[in-house]
């Protein structure tokens, strides 16, 4: 299937590619609009519209580093062909599916970086890792929601300092305003992660049939097509997430969600520049959990938002274990 792939085929599986995108969205879609639906300051066929504006337009503000990352980080580019990028693609996809479902705010991007690794491994094993794109990746599981988590507390520290001889009344009023700059912020920095990563599928699929040309490059068609593909999955939004994200883990004001927004936009921007394949969902999370924290911390569910962590833990080696499985019914047939 390497060098011979025929083009109905490669257009079938750049599809595929796009389908995940449009889950993408879909299925993330409440960490753009989680917080200023659950405050009431847009309603939901607002908010998705809103956010799904800001997750087209991101590709204007970031580089295309997390789409190399994705791309030749992850895996070895010499061992990438069809096959190894579909059975990824089925691995994030199922697993996607699943916790869209069950209503579980997991990783579609470690989804689709396990769905990477599983595919490497089943084709030629432990020797087609990338290692350090691996780890990077690792360690972002675990900081991005703890920087996510530091920001949000510290801003709604420094905002009751600063609003502390408001009236509650006067605070609500002026973060409904600023709640829609926060979100604008967030939904760019969701967009310009996440849409990166299908970026650099279809980018290392072109490049491994012969059509990048001599060197890795992520075409322009390919970035509008991604980009769309993800702003229309949130535009139909994932209301079972957003309901998770917004009111089961901790109850949020204008101002709280203000501060959740602009603390997990933070941590993606910088992401985004050091090219990190970063968790939108992790990062929201731990941002929501810190404006929790900082009223008091019997605020924040606990128990549901150790639910949302085991989840998180095995996306990544459920996802690999669906996309070695593909890889090996592909090879059944072919």
């Amino acid at each position: 299937m390497e060098a011979s792939l025929a083009f109905p085929l490669l257009v079938a599986i750049i599809a595929t590619a796009l389908f995940f995108d449009f889950l993408n969205g879909l299925h993330d879609a409440a960490n753009s609009i989680a917080t200023i639906v659950s405050t009431r300051v847009l309603r939901p066929q607002y908010a998705v519209l809103w956010a799904a504006f800001f997750n087209f337009i991101a590709f204007l503000f970031f580089g295309l580093h997390v789409a190399e990352t994705l791309g030749t980080g992850i895996i070895d580019p010499k061992v990438v062909d069809a096959s190894v990028i579909f059975s990824a693609l089925m691995g994030a996809i199922v697993w996607n599916i699943v916790t869209w479902i069950f209503g579980i705010p997991s990783s579609s991007s470690h989804a689709l970086v396990g769905g990477l690794i599983g595919a490497g491994l089943a084709k030629v094993g432990i020797s087609s890792i990338v290692w350090l794109g691996v780890l990077k990746t690792a360690g972002a599981i675990v900081m991005s929601p703890l920087i996510g988590f530091m920001l949000a507390l510290l801003l709604v520290l420094a905002v009751t300092w600063l609003f502390v001889r408001q009236t509650p009344f006067a605070v609500d009023s002026t973060f409904r305003i600023m709640q829609f700059f926060s979100a604008s912020l967030y939904s760019l920095g969701h967009g310009g992660n996440d849409a990166q990563k299908t970026m650099g599928i279809i980018a290392i699929l072109l490049y491994s049939q012969g059509y990048g040309g001599g060197s890795f490059h992520v075409p322009l068609w390919v970035v509008l097509s991604c980009q769309s593909a993800m702003a229309l999955g949130t535009l139909l939004g994932g209301w079972r997430i957003v309901h998770t994200m917004g009111s089961k883990i901790t109850r949020l004001n204008p101002m709280q969600g203000f501060c959740a927004e602009t603390g997990g936009a933070l941590t993606l921007f910088a992401a985004t520049w050091l090219g990190i394949p970063v968790s939108t969902t992790h990062t929201i999370t731990g941002a929501i959990i810190g404006v929790g924290a900082a009223r008091r911390v019997s605020a924040v569910r606990w128990g549901v938002a150790g639910n949302i962590v085991i989840a998180w833990v095995i996306t990544l080696p459920a996802a690999a274990v669906i996309s070695a499985l593909s890889y090996w019914i592909i090879r059944l047939f072919h």
